[in-house]
């Protein structure tokens, strides 16, 4: 996921003579099935084939180490190179340039482009296409839904009716006017007065949507991926690497920066961002919150004075300490190693998830989307378990009880009035959870136009 961006510009610079194909060799059960990877192809906006490589094949075949790995093949199938690992865009441009003319000079380029025929325009013509994150406005009721499909955000009511729209559904970083404006697969919101705080991941950049005003403007991020991770500074200098969700208090952003394996601070005061917790390797490692290891933080929220967080790739809820000295500690709620998941319901050491990516909180509990295993699930921090409160574990859409609901990948929750709010990802669909009997209800949007 974090260098399909990068690819995409090297596939659009190249694509007469650049082929493309991607090999799914999938870490996850969920993500084994094929009907999962063609949704992320959709979500994700992959425009070449995709291989699923469910028996490690090809992986094999090709000695591949690590994710993710390239593999460079010339025009008569030869591997000729290989890089592991994420990549500087200017680099692999350049190789490819020196191939491209290399070939071409002895006349075994094809400067053909191969046709595709992508299935995205029609399957964005829905009035939600993978939403992904949702917040609720404490003060007005008001809920925020990052359409990230369509690249905007929708302010609704607590019933379902949309207020406003905001974005032109164009991919972009543009600021300006709710119209106008533009986002790119936009994720974790936070409201704060009449400011609301958007992790726009593709885009790699903190948006602010001033409600009173209605406009957008960015505070942080450049508009690049980073591949470095930076000591921070000035928020509009510092580049970032896919924030996926976002939370404030004190006049203070912490973000859940997924592509650096971090989580960072914003000071709305003075405009400075810099990491908070995570030294940068991928990994579930406790203990100083600058030394500590986390991987690919997609949730976070509040809880007094912790900032309680999902890490994705170890499948586990963490939390730090909220406090400015250098010695605050991250814990390990749930969570044993990045290679450690599953379906277990329990006492904390041993729960297991499968790549939890949301999670919200009521005061007193804590509430999480399991999102490969299809779940809501409720942790109780007085006695230190985690349960089950809905969802059957099958991929589908259904309503009703608790056990017999289904889901399909949710990702974004949030909690107001005693009932969840889910961003339920591939039915494309906002779900409501009770918190109390887990019985679900599709939330119907009225005056949203098909796209």
């Amino acid at each position: 996921m974090h260098i399909l961006p990068q690819l995409r510009k090297l596939e659009r610079k190249y694509r007469d003579w650049l082929v493309v194909v991607g090999v799914h060799s999938s870490k996850f059960p969920n993500e084994k099935e094929t009907d999962n990877i063609r949704n992320a192809i959709l979500r994700y906006g992959i425009e070449h084939p995709v291989v699923n490589d469910v028996s490690f094949s090809i992986w094999q075949q090709y000695a591949v180490r690590a994710w993710p790995s390239l593999m460079f093949i010339n025009p008569s199938g030869k591997v000729i190179g290989k890089h592991e690992g994420e990549f500087e865009l200017e680099q692999i441009d350049q190789v490819l340039s020196e191939m491209g003319a290399a070939f071409r000079a002895t006349n075994e380029l094809v400067e053909t482009p191969l046709p595709y025929q992508l299935e995205i325009e029609a399957a964005l013509k829905r009035p939600l296409s993978f939403p992904g994150k949702i917040d609720a406005d404490p003060a007005t009721g008001r809920l925020a839904i990052a359409d990230s499909g369509h690249n905007r955000v929708l302010m609704i009511d607590e019933v379902g009716n949309v207020e406003q729209i905001i974005g032109s559904g164009e991919p972009g970083m543009s600021d300006g006017s709710y119209q106008d404006a533009t986002f790119n697969q936009p994720q974790g919101m936070v409201f704060n007065g009449d400011s609301l705080y958007v992790a726009d991941a593709e885009s790699h950049a903190i948006r602010r949507i001033d409600l009173a005003g209605q406009t957008v403007e960015t505070i942080a991020g450049t508009g690049e991926q980073s591949l470095y991770r930076h000591e921070g500074g000035d928020g509009l200098s510092v580049p970032i690497n896919s924030p996926y969700d976002i939370a404030v208090a004190d006049e203070t952003l912490y973000i859940a920066m997924a592509g650096f394996h971090q989580m960072w601070s914003y000071d709305l005061a003075t405009n400075q961002v810099t990491p908070y917790a995570g030294d940068g390797g991928e990994d579930i490692v406790d203990g100083p919150r600058m030394a500590a290891r986390l991987a690919q933080t997609y949730g976070i929220t509040l809880l007094g004075d912790a900032l309680i967080f999902a890490d994705s790739e170890t499948s586990s809820v963490r939390a730090v300490e909220r406090i400015t000295a250098e010695n605050g500690e991250v814990k390990t709620l749930i969570g044993t190693g990045l290679f450690d998941f599953g379906d277990e319901d329990g006492p904390f050491g041993t729960a297991q998830l499968q790549h939890v990516q949301g999670i919200t909180s009521d005061g007193e509990r804590l509430f999480i989307t399991d999102t490969y295993n299809h779940k809501i699930k409720v942790i109780s921090l007085s006695d230190a378990t985690v349960t089950t409160l809905s969802g059957s574990g099958k991929r589908g859409l259904i309503d009703g009880d608790a056990s017999e609901a289904e889901f399909d990948e949710p990702a974004g929750i949030a909690w107001h009035n005693d009932k969840l709010y889910v961003a339920d990802t591939n039915n494309h669909a906002i779900r409501i959870v009770d918190t109390d009997s887990g019985a679900v209800t599709t939330l119907e949007l009225k005056g949203l136009p098909d796209s």
